[in-house]
């Protein structure tokens, strides 16, 4: 079952308080052959220092120090210096269950070409949890039933089938070379998926693990998924351009039209988290930055020709102003946001 070596990759930013407990549940891991390889992506706090004492304690820990590019480069550099034939991620506020890498590592098979996903759980600060499940059903996704029944839906549903997070996963190490020229530093909202899309279509088999939530995911209002961004829109427009180039570079004739319908739909799922970035994060340009997003013809286009189907409240919200954007009803989406937000 140990026949294969993971790489743990764990970028590392200003974390001081967290990557202590993190890195604690990577060594308490069951798994013989493995590395921990902390990159340290020019932390300016003693993150770099907790690394180093880490890694002096545990041979089993790598610490990389670059200088600060952003954590599209942290994970690449890792990935570009692990020794395993699989690799797992890790980001350095979260933590996973001692028996993640055993379990899920029982599921190997030494293919280059595998993916094996689990669940998670969303901690928050105040002590609260919600797990959050993959809707593929658990087991083995190979050939036809993996072309068929999982990369149709990799794109354009409210919820995943398969989470797109790089993270909760043991990936053969060649998927993620193969693909890591797809992921652009530039891209901050969504960045998973340049990595994640490609890996998942090239993949020959796919392995979902059976409601294991092994990955506790922090939900920390204060760090920067949770914060104004306005760049979110132009990342999102900059993502759409990858996920096309990523399609276009595997498919085409009927099926590269099928899968690009698919990625359209996605866009519109996309464009509900721009308007909910304005909505929630800019009191003054809110007003303004969702009419102009709304009301450009490209997006006009794109929301009349692409019906979604939504489910979740919010979106549903979103995506009536996205497709009627009257002022009374920014200004409402306005105020539930922060009625929302104000309990979180």
């Amino acid at each position: 079952m140990e026949a294969y070596k993971i790489s743990v990759i764990v970028p590392v930013y200003n974390v001081e308080n967290y990557i202590l407990r993190c890195v604690e549940s990577l060594t308490a891991q069951r798994w013989e052959k493995l590395e921990i390889l902390l990159v340290n992506d020019g932390s300016k706090d003693s993150s770099g220092a907790i690394c180093d004492q880490l890694a002096r304690e545990d041979d089993r820990i790598r610490v990389i120090h670059k200088e600060n590019g952003g954590l599209i480069s942290a994970w690449k550099r890792g990935v570009e210096e692990a020794s395993g034939s699989y690799v797992s991620f890790v980001d350095s506020d979260d933590w996973v269950d001692s028996d993640m890498l055993s379990e899920m590592g029982a599921h190997l098979t030494g293919s280059d070409r595998e993916i094996i996903t689990s669940d998670y759980v969303i901690e928050r600060e105040n002590g609260e949890k919600q797990y959050v499940w993959q809707t593929l059903a658990p087991g083995e996704y190979m050939g036809e039933r993996l072309k068929k029944g999982v990369v149709p839906e990799l794109l354009g549903n409210e919820m995943r089938r398969v989470c797109i997070s790089r993270c909760m996963k043991l990936i053969s190490i060649g998927l993620i070379k193969k693909n890591m020229h797809y992921s652009d530093p530039k891209v901050r909202m969504g960045e998973d998926m340049t990595i994640m899309l490609p890996s998942l279509l090239d993949c020959d088999r796919l392995f979902v693990m059976d409601h294991k939530a092994y990955y506790h995911y922090l939900y920390v209002t204060s760090s920067m998924i949770h914060k104004y961004d306005a760049g979110m829109y132009g990342d999102i427009r900059l993502l759409q351009t990858i996920i096309l180039r990523i399609l276009e570079d595997r498919y085409e004739g009927d099926k590269l039209s099928f899968m690009k319908k698919k990625a359209q739909k996605e866009y519109v799922f996309l464009l509900l988290l721009a308007l909910k970035n304005e909505a929630r994060g800019n009191p003054k340009g809110y007003y303004k930055n969702i009419r102009q997003i709304c009301r450009e013809p490209e997006v006009k286009q794109l929301v009349s020709q692409n019906p979604v189907a939504v489910s979740q409240m919010s979106n549903r919200l979103l995506y009536a102003v996205l497709k009627h954007p009257a002022g009374c009803m920014v200004r409402l989406l306005r105020l539930a946001m922060i009625a929302f937000y104000a309990g979180k």
